[in-house]
């Protein structure tokens, strides 16, 4: 089949033109059983293909038909031997990954900076996580990926792991030499599965970093619909044979699956897949472009600094990703949450995150020359409103605490017999919830490591900066849910 073709879609579109009268779910009927409002604003074509996987359509859990043709384009335009579609975003590859190579007591090696579905799926399966401090900017104040070196080091160490994962590129858009790791953890006989959620345009510009499949990783999660142009909620898993096991990986996305699937983010996939497979290149030229300009004209800005290629020379920032537009604000003495609600109240601007350094904001194929002047106009005002504080030198000190000591697994302390203490008490106990502040998702603390009054302080200045901390089961982060049977640790 051609890449210009999408058989899915277009299956649907047939479908609903036939208008078969439903006597199947779901129960709305191509929208007349909707509430009205709601039917007026989504639409009756989106309505009419709301469809699940009856006999005509093929079924995402034993695709012989559209499906596994949308599919099977995907894998070819991916570089990939197969691709399967996840309706359960990213956070559902992912976990497949993990859950594929890795059983109860399975080492796997992982950078500390993973996102919550990486722990997640360490907790289902059981596995034991051997951490890799990836690489710190003291400057920005954010991590970026894991050095060859650290790399070299875990597979030395443990070259019984069944896996290795590797984010490529970072939500803030750096990569490390993802080809010699690959060789690296191959050389061991070890599967490499990448977090490729930020990275679905890479694979077709050779500007952008190497994606996962070109660089001969066995398995790689890539969220089609943050940057790719799908839906949200809809992903694909890229995977190679050899040191995986295909059918196994099949089981598992099925069993994370809703048997409930949705036809409209599936047809969003394929529609994605084609216009990257046959329009990606010249579309990603003119984002980049458009990213430029916004990081030379931040740049113009004073107080205010986007990183770009002088980034570039280390082991963990071996390539990066110009469409990620990192925008410093700490010399204007202000927080980046507090440049974000800025933005919002006085120009309507949302952006993808804030810390308590920066602000990401992303370009994407959607984006409009009218859009990021707005966004450099917004800029240079901001810049202009805080200035004062710059000038009598207010500044945001960058404070990174040290990664906690993992003294149970995740798994063990998820399961275990716990007690709620209060926030203020809790340095020196195990910790049994996640905590962290989402977007992006990484874990302060994750199951099973021990609390330090550093990282609480961290915790409280996020809060304080109100940025939205996540995970306890206290969403006020009163107290905390801690291991029992383990004392303080003096």
């Amino acid at each position: 089949m051609s890449q210009y073709e999408t058989p899915l879609f277009t299956a649907l579109v047939e479908h609903s033109k036939r208008n078969p009268i439903q006597f199947h779910i779901p129960g709305h009927k191509k929208g007349q059983g909707m509430d009205p409002t709601f039917r007026e604003f989504i639409g009756h074509n989106a309505l009419a293909i709301d469809l699940i996987n009856i006999a005509p359509l093929d079924d995402l859990h034993h695709p012989k038909g559209m499906i596994k043709e949308a599919q099977d384009l995907a894998a070819a335009a991916f570089g990939a031997d197969h691709t399967f579609f996840s309706i359960q975003g990213t956070s559902g590859a992912i976990m497949t990954m993990v859950m594929s190579v890795c059983g109860p007591g399975d080492k796997i090696l992982v950078p500390r900076n993973v996102h919550k579905s990486v722990m997640s799926a360490i907790i289902f399966s059981g596995a034991k996580p051997i951490f890799m401090h990836p690489e710190i900017d003291p400057k920005l104040g954010i991590s970026h990926g894991i050095t060859i070196q650290s790399v070299k080091k875990a597979l030395e160490e443990h070259s019984d792991a069944k896996g290795l994962l590797v984010i490529n590129p970072t939500y803030f858009g750096f990569a490390a030499d993802l080809e010699q790791i690959v060789q690296l953890a191959h050389s061991y006989n070890i599967p490499v599965l990448v977090d490729e959620a930020h990275g679905v345009h890479i694979h077709f510009h050779d500007e952008l970093p190497m994606s996962a499949m070109q660089a001969g990783a066995d398995m790689a999660a890539t969220s089609v619909h943050k940057l790719g142009g799908s839906l949200t909620q809809s992903s694909i898993l890229n995977v190679k044979e050899g040191l995986v096991n295909v059918k196994h990986v099949q089981s598992i996305i099925s069993m994370l699956t809703t048997t409930s699937t949705s036809y409209i983010l599936l047809a969003s996939l394929d529609v994605a897949r084609k216009r990257l497979a046959t329009e990606g290149t010249a579309l990603i030229e003119q984002t980049i472009q458009l990213a430029e300009h916004v990081r030379d004209a931040i740049n113009s800005i004073e107080h205010l600094y986007c990183p770009g290629k002088e980034m570039l020379g280390t082991d963990a920032t071996f390539n990066y990703d110009p469409t990620k537009i990192i925008v410093s604000v700490k010399d204007l003495g202000i927080t980046g949450h507090q440049a974000e609600v800025w933005l919002r109240e006085q120009y309507n601007i949302e952006v993808e995150l804030s810390d308590l350094y920066n602000i990401l904001c992303l370009i994407t194929l959607g984006d409009t020359e009218s859009d990021t002047n707005t966004l450099i106009a917004a800029l240079h005002d901001l810049a202009a409103t805080f200035r004062n504080r710059a000038d009598k030198g207010v500044q945001v000190q960058v404070e990174i605490p040290e990664i906690p000591v993992l003294a149970l697994s995740p798994r063990d302390a998820f399961y275990s017999e716990t007690e709620v203490i209060p926030f203020e008490n809790a340095a020196g106990r195990i910790i049994a919830d996640f905590v962290m502040v989402y977007p992006p998702g990484i874990p302060i603390f994750t199951p099973g490591e021990i609390i330090t009054q550093e990282n609480l302080e961290y915790i409280r200045k996020n809060l304080e900066a109100g940025l939205p901390v996540q995970g306890p089961e206290d969403m006020t982060l009163q107290t905390l849910r801690v291991i029992k049977e383990y004392k303080p640790i003096s």
